[in-house]
Parts: structure tokens; C-alpha cells; sequence
């Protein structure tokens, strides 16, 4: 089932400011909250996706990366996602803090009644993320590629012991009352010590840090999807820094840039490659080869060719990332006209000039000639 539009989902318009879709959201997370709305399914179905459309458009680059290529440039890849895809209940509760001025995911499930955070849950530490650059060549990116990548990240170390903490009493949350114009209100939020843990370390290990890490080189294999661009972010769970205190690891976030090509220029899902052929070849006719992606081809020039034609090789572009199209490669023609010529190519061109071919009269009897003109300028 195709994802609906995330402007239709909080009911904004696309030039809606980040005050208004945050006002969207908190309207449509207090009407679809599953507290309010006990064991209706398709409540907590449209509460998701207000979430994920909040995650996305409160997000400068994802917003920017999802009104240029829809849901293709944020959603999900092998692996990981490249937005919204994916969140759980915690996840979203994660967020109540910046909507709702609370400080973590339970106190907007007390706002709804509950109790000590919601159903009395903790949320899971999660470790911080790590973002690498990967440089991909335009094979890579047409095809789709597995790389092994090797990087470090923060591991628990060895003979790491831990004790409850005393702040929070082993629970991993603070609660906190304030007043508000609807009365009291009680938030849940991280606890400072542990971090939200829940536990303090007792023995530390020689060259760890304040919470028994340590950097350990890794290597893993990352598969990309074929037609990534510049700029996306493809993210892997669980391949980040470890939590401080256990708990969930962070995650990998691999930031895609293009290694560019010798000859070919990349248009969207397109390739572009600027041809030139000799006058001789244009007027006559002739077969070339043209590099692609993937090798060379072979191309038929015909006669009477003009400068500014462009050739199409079909399926030869970029694939939609999670999509079902392909790009072509243009072949943009250049008649190149000589600067300098010897005596005997200028006698040969003297008499060219007075053939009724070669007169610049024709080009007006040809249909469409200066229309075409036009589209090259």
C-alpha cells in the first residue's frame, strides 16, 4: 500500500512553517494518542504515521530531501532507512519532550492519565550514532554494491561492572510535576546520572572511559541500494556506539557522495555525454562509440545530422531508489567546425559553397529548423 502524502497526513500545506507542522502534530498526536484512544487500532495506526510525518518535515535536510523526491528520498533501504520508516511507540514518545515541554516519553502518557512514565515502562539507553562518508562510483550507484567498511565505535570493555543507581532507583527516569493552565502535570525524563541506564559502573577497566568504554575497530558489510544520490543518508541499526550502562547501540549513518565521472554528468536519473563529431561525419553519416556506466556502446550518426541533436539510450540512466523507473543517457550532438584549414581543404570547401546544398537558403525551406534552433539555446 503506497504511503500517504506527510503534508495530507498533519493537514498543511508544503509552505507551512516549523511552528505550524509542530501545531499540526501536537493536534493530531492528542486526538489519534492510544490512551485516548484504548484498543483502537486505527487510531494507533494514525498516530504512527503522524509521528513519522512529524520526524521527516520537522527535519530540515529530510524535508528538503523529501520535497525534492518524495518518498523515495527518505524511506526505507536494506538494512536500515534513509528517514521515518520504522519507528516504534518509544521512538515517538522520544519526541513529547519538544512537542509537549516534558523531558522524556512517559510524561505525555501521564498527561493522558498514566502513571510513572507509560504502562510504567522505561525507555531503553541508546548509544549515539556514527556517521562515515562513503564514496561511490557511478557503477556503484546504477547497480547497487556491497562494501565492506571498517570503522570504530564505542564497545563496552571487558570486566565492566555496574550497581542500581541511587538516584533513580535503578528505574532509568526522573519524574518531575509542574503546573500548567490544565492543571498538574507530571513528566518522566532520562536521569541525569545514569543516563537513563538505570545503573552506575562500580568497576572500571584500565583505559575505558567514565562509563567502561572503549574504541574498537569494527568491520561490517553495508549494502546500498541502486540509484542513491549525493547528499542521502542511508542509516544501519545497531551499528553505532554502545549505550553507556548497556542498553541499545547506537546507530551507523552512512552519508552518500558521488565520485563523479571522467566523461558523463549525472542529471537526476539521467546521464548526460557531449558529443562531438566532425562536419564530414554529420553531413554524411557515421557510427561512434560513446562510453556508459557500464562500458562503451556503439551509436548511429545520421546523415544531415544537425549540431544540438540529442541521441537516447533508454535504460541506461539511474534507477529510482525504491522505485520502478530508470533513467536514460542523452547523447547531446556538437558538429565541430575546424579553426585553421590547409590550402586544399580550402578549395575543396570553395567548391562546396557553391553547391546548391551547402546554400544557407535551404535552411529556411527546411520545417522547423529555426524552432529547433530555438530549443538549443
Amino acid at each position: 500500500m503506497a504511503k500517504r502524502d506527510y503534508y495530507e497526513i498533519l493537514e498543511v500545506s508544503k509552505s507551512a512553517t516549523e511552528e505550524e507542522i509542530k501545531k499540526a502534530y501536537r493536534k493530531m498526536a492528542i486526538k489519534f494518542h492510544p490512551d485516548k484512544n484504548p484498543g483502537d487500532k486505527a487510531a494507533e495506526e494514525k498516530f504512527k504515521e503522524a509521528a513519522e510525518a512529524y520526524e521527516i518535515l520537522s527535519n530540515a535536510e529530510k524535508k528538503q530531501r523529501y520535497d525534492q523526491y518524495g518518498h523515495a528520498g527518505v524511506g526505507g533501504a536494506s538494512g536500515g532507512g534513509y528517514g521515518g520508516g520504522g519507528m516504534n511507540m518509544d521512538d515517538i514518545f522520544s519526541q513529547f519532550g519538544d512537542i509537549f515541554g516534558g523531558g522524556g516519553g512517559g510524561g505525555f502518557g501521564d498527561f493522558f492519565g498514566g502513571g510513572s512514565g507509560r504502562n510504567g515502562r522505561t525507555r531503553a539507553n541508546v548509544g549515539s550514532n556514527i556517521r562515515i562518508k562513503l564514496k561511490l562510483s557511478y557503477a556503484d550507484i546504477k547497480n547497487g554494491v556491497e562494501k565492506k567498511i571498517k570503522y570504530k565505535k564505542l564497545v563496552q570493555a571487558k570486566g565492566t561492572t555496574f550497581k542500581e543507581c541511587s538516584t533513580c532507583k535503578g528505574r532509568g527516569q526522573v519524574n518531575r510535576v509542574t503546573q500548567t493552565f490544565l492543571g498538574q502535570m507530571q513528566t518522566v525524563s532520562a536521569c541525569p546520572t545514569c543516563q537513563g541506564s538505570g545503573k552506575i559502573i562500580s568497576n572500571r577497566p584500565a583505559g575505558s572511559n567514565e562509563y567502561g568504554l572503549v574504541h574498537e575497530e569494527i568491520e561490517t558489510t553495508i549494502k546500498i541500494p541502486a540509484g542513491v544520490q549525493e547528499g542521502m543518508q542511508l542509516s544501519i541499526n545497531g551499528k553505532g556506539n554502545a549505550a553507556p550502562g548497556g542498553g541499545i547501540d547506537g546507530d551507523l549513518l552512512i552519508y552518500i557522495e558521488e565520485e563523479g565521472h571522467a566523461e558523463l554528468e549525472r542529471q537526476d536519473q539521467h546521464v548526460i555525454f557531449q558529443l562531438a563529431i566532425s562536419v564530414v561525419d554529420a553531413i554524411l553519416g557515421c557510427q561512434v562509440e560513446v562510453p556508459t556506466i557500464d562500458g562503451k556502446a556503439k551509436i548511429t550518426i545520421e546523415a544531415g545530422t544537425q549540431s544540438g541533436k540529442v541521441l537516447r539510450l533508454r535504460g541506461k540512466g539511474f534507477p529510482e531508489v525504491n522505485g520502478y523507473q530508470t533513467g536514460d543517457q542523452l547523447i547531446k550532438v556538437h558538429v565541430w567546425i575546424p579553426k585553421k584549414v590547409n590550402s586544399e581543404e580550402t578549395d575543396l570547401l570553395k567548391k562546396l559553397k557553391d553547391s546548391e546544398n551547402f546554400s544557407p537558403k535551404n535552411a529556411k525551406k527546411e520545417k522547423g529548423f529555426f524552432d529547433k534552433m530555438k530549443d538549443w539555446f
